[in-house]
């Protein structure tokens, strides 16, 4: 059995794919597993780090306004899907799977076009431009919310599957994971991230935490930066001499990432559908502050759902400052009672099975 991913840009579409990969591995360990990328995104680091082969093909996004850049997209939107039916021929899988990116487009295109079997993902609530052209192709669509299918053609609503997030379950304790990281068992622990390409916003927000929290109360603070941007904020990070503080951890990208979500007591971040399906399945205390620039808003609207039931909290951008989010980490760290009852609420919306069910949808199409 041969299988081509494709996922890509960020490690939300990324991760799934490989979540996915190792489940379907997992039950043919004789599986002969690949993807298709391209070299800018971080699935250039990610595929290979899991240990599969990953392919390239040059392929871009359109820009909202006119612009030369669209002249270039436009371009590749159609050389993209002859090079990725190269490499399908080539490699002759049985079935292709995407979970999102602008990669997904010319994989999956191109593998309907050869008459593969293909089924893709979306994560989010509100479906990307690339899902809702893909669904049109693809045989099956799994999707991850309830009422997502309104925003599909009614016409390929009857492949529609409603699956949640391929979350893959580690089974690590919060105990387990803290002794791996060589926390003590009531030792407060703060992880923030922005997402593998960083957010600006974010780590402004952590490094004023670190400065005004942290440090004064030598509290183990874990950062990742973020691809874009990391030259800027490393420099930062060394001026203000971060790196002398043993109780400081900051890097680029955090690899382990569900061990450090499994240790942590609180965890500043945005919402991203997959970083919510995440901290849901652990059980964490969260701070959202979700990105103004995503379609539709939906960051923030997912988060508001979790905020709504006493989830997690949640500020927009606009809303909050070092100062604020020093007074809030501080409360929850200190505040035992409420963190605890967070981390009850939030569970509620974790979806433990999500990955085999959507690897079995998947298999399913295998002639």
């Amino acid at each position: 059995m041969k299988i081509i991913f494709c996922g890509g840009g960020t490690s939300g579409h990324v991760n799934p794919a490989i979540n996915i990969a190792l489940t379907i591995q997992k039950r043919y360990p004789d599986a002969e597993i690949s993807f298709i990328g391209t070299k800018r995104g971080i699935e250039s680091t990610l595929v290979p780090k899991s240990g599969y082969k990953i392919d390239f093909v040059e392929v871009s996004g359109f820009s909202r306004k006119l612009s030369l850049k669209n002249i270039k997209a436009a371009w590749y939107a159609i050389t993209s899907v002859s090079a990725a039916k190269k490499i399908i021929k080539r490699i002759s899988p049985d079935l292709v799977i995407g979970t999102g990116g602008y990669v997904s487009w010319p994989t999956v295109k191109a593998a309907s076009k050869l008459g593969i079997p293909t089924l893709i993902h979306e994560q989010n609530a509100f479906p990307g431009v690339t899902t809702k052209m893909l669904s049109k192709v693809a045989d099956k669509v799994c999707i991850s919310f309830e009422g997502s299918e309104k925003f599909f053609d009614e016409a390929h609503r009857s492949k529609l599957v409603l699956t949640g997030n391929p979350i893959v379950i580690d089974g690590i304790s919060k105990a387990e994971a803290r002794k791996k990281l060589g926390l003590s068992e009531n030792e407060p622990y703060i992880l923030s991230y922005g997402g593998s390409m960083g957010a600006d916003k974010i780590n402004e927000l952590a490094f004023e935490l670190m400065e005004k929290y942290s440090v004064p109360n030598n509290v183990r603070h874990t950062h990742a930066i973020g691809r874009v941007g990391f030259a800027k904020f490393d420099s930062i990070a060394k001026e203000k001499g971060f790196y002398e503080h043993k109780n400081l951890n900051i890097g680029e990208y955090i690899y382990d990432m569900a061990l450090h979500q499994a240790a942590a007591d609180v965890i500043i971040c945005r919402a991203g559908a997959m970083t919510l399906s995440e901290l849901a399945v652990k059980g964490r205390a969260a701070i959202l502050i979700p990105s103004p620039y995503v379609t539709e808003d939906h960051q923030y609207k997912n988060a508001k759902l979790l905020a709504d039931a006493g989830a997690a909290i949640v500020y927009r951008e606009s809303e909050v400052d070092g100062k604020v989010l020093t007074e809030t980490v501080a409360e929850l760290i200190s505040n035992e009672n409420k963190r605890r009852r967070m981390e009850e609420s939030i569970k509620k919306f974790g979806t433990k099975d999500s990955v085999d069910v959507i690897a079995d949808t998947a298999l399913s199409l295998l002639k």
